[in-house]
């Protein structure tokens, strides 16, 4: 099989659509482009830009008793825990939990690596029986509805990698004795099954790419690109419908406010 692989999205049409069925089919393909950042700092304004977004998404969510569970899948050392640093290095730490439990009211749950786990490594490693790890598709979009249908919004992302970075990041982590501790004998196990993964992978995508939950394909390869696309991902998804104008403050505590701070200028609108 060749090592190479792409991160952009195939999409075919599939018959007319059917409960817990997807009109549009994911497929890990064979070629990573350039990264489109060139220097740092071109890179950091676009994140910062992209995490101030994503915090006033937040602040919606929380005024509106809305919730969100982000989901992050990916290939060992494509860059998650990197990924979901960014994504909450400007959120109110109070309203954001990277925990598996379903989000509460006003609240954003990440999980980082999910269930997901009992069509992956339970069917490569042969942890569950042809039968269960099957049966988890129809669970997985049964959960996901119900969450869905209870008012969540669902983000799922896919990091992904080449081959040929994956050893690369191996062999960082291995030399620099402050990484060492990140490679574990489970990732070079998982390493060598990777055409075992790339069939699991494909056939998730397949069975679980749902209109209410569908996945996004994030290219993992160059770190400054993937960790603006999750950002602008998340964005997109959390933010479509929802008023992120902030609830007016109630007159009287501004008035109390601007009198006992002295503020005699005019307060700065939306």
């Amino acid at each position: 099989m060749n090592e190479k692989e792409q991160s952009s999205v195939v999409s075919r049409e599939k018959p007319e659509k059917q409960k817990q069925e997807t009109q549009n089919t994911l497929t890990l393909v064979h070629e990573f482009p350039a990264s489109r950042f060139t220097d740092k700092e071109t890179y950091k304004a676009e994140e910062k830009d992209l995490q101030e977004q994503l915090f006033h998404v937040q602040q919606a969510y929380f005024h509106q008793n809305r919730r969100a569970l982000i989901i992050f899948e990916g290939w060992d050392a494509s860059g998650k825990g990197g990924a979901i640093r960014r994504v909450t290095e400007k959120l109110d730490p109070r309203g954001v939990r990277v925990w598996h439990h379903v989000p509460a009211p006003g609240n954003m749950t990440i999980f980082d690596r999910s269930h997901y786990g009992r069509v992956l490594v339970e069917r490569v490693d042969q942890l569950a029986s042809d039968a269960q790890w099957q049966r988890g598709y129809r669970e997985i979009n049964e959960f996901e509805e119900t969450l869905h249908n209870s008012g969540v919004r669902i983000v799922k992302l896919f990091m992904h990698i080449s081959a040929a970075e994956q050893r690369k990041r191996f062999e960082e982590r291995l030399r620099n004795p402050y990484k060492r501790w990140k490679l574990t004998a489970e990732d070079l196990h998982n390493s060598k099954q990777r055409h075992h993964y790339i069939s699991a992978i494909n056939d998730m995508f397949a069975k679980t790419n749902t209109p209410f939950a569908p996945w996004k394909i994030i290219d993992g390869e160059h770190k400054w690109q993937a960790r603006v696309e999750v950002l602008r991902a998340i964005v997109e998804v959390l933010s479509a419908d929802v008023d992120i104008v902030p609830p007016p403050l109630d007159e009287d505590l501004i008035a109390m406010a601007t009198e006992e701070l002295n503020i005699t200028d005019e307060l700065p609108g939306i």
